[in-house]
């Protein structure tokens, strides 16, 4: 049965879709199956694997509210290897109906029951904020990854999540792990770079996956011309430290 992992952080701008989308590329050329589902109404997971968000035969949307099985509402990309099950801005009607449901944060964990056998790891990215959707998503993952950018309030704001996470752990999903967090954006010439990073590891220890992503052109680039980073520029480093996460989670998951 595959393994659901929820990239999220309630904070923004912390390299969460670039994570999702990349780890998704990565496990694929790693020979994994693998099942992106972008949970975020902005779509930006579906624009940066390079799907028309606004031209979409089905999505996620559909498959909470229950109007489509999670197999039509998924489309395989060929260049990076992986299944998308994409999103726009549908997909806010779709928090609504949920919140009026009482087993709405439920949903996804449902739909994706009998869907997770046909996948080696389904990687869910999750909007950057604590709403229904990304209740959903915590409450049908098995592990989480949080990406975490090394500057100022870096740890005030995993703190918040890491709160949340214990409230759903207590009241929704009692074996949802904290599969690792990923230090990212990181520039070592930085000093409070650096030392975000090593309070990071002195606060939290071996949940501190060894891999960074540093600050990379390349990396910011590839999601304007519809690619992952791998598929974009495979010699940059960008690229190379998603395919060292992929890796590195494939040995601590037993994927």
């Amino acid at each position: 049965m595959g393994r659901v992992v929820a990239v999220a952080n309630q904070k923004g701008g912390v390299g969460k879709t670039t994570t999702a989308v990349n780890l998704a590329a990565a496990l694929g050329r790693l020979g994994k199956k693998v099942l992106l589902i972008d949970l975020d109404p902005q779509g930006n997971a579906t624009v940066a694997i390079g799907v028309d968000k606004d031209s979409l035969n089905g999505s996620v949307f559909e498959v909470l509210t229950g109007e489509l099985k999670p197999k039509a509402a998924t489309v395989y990309v060929e260049q990076a290897n992986i299944d998308l099950m994409p999103a726009n801005g549908d997909l806010t009607a779709a928090e609504v109906t949920l919140l009026e449901e009482d087993m709405g944060p439920k949903r996804l964990r449902k739909s994706l029951k009998k869907t997770r056998m046909n996948y080696d790891i389904i990687i869910i990215d999750c909007p950057p904020t604590l709403n229904m959707l990304t209740l959903n998503a915590l409450t049908a993952a098995d592990g989480i990854v949080i990406p975490v950018q090394c500057e100022f309030f870096a740890l005030e704001g995993l703190s918040a999540l890491m709160g949340t996470i214990d409230t759903v752990q207590e009241q929704l999903n009692a074996t949802l792990h904290v599969d690792g967090i990923l230090r990212t954006m990181h520039d070592r010439r930085n000093n409070l770079a650096n030392d975000v990073s090593n309070e990071l590891v002195t606060h939290f220890g071996m949940k501190v996956l060894q891999t960074i992503i540093p600050r990379n052109v390349r990396l910011a680039e590839a999601p304007s011309h519809g690619e992952s980073v791998l598929d974009y520029d495979l010699s940059s480093n960008g690229a190379i430290a998603y395919l060292a996460l992929g890796n590195e989670l494939v040995r601590k998951t037993n994927i």
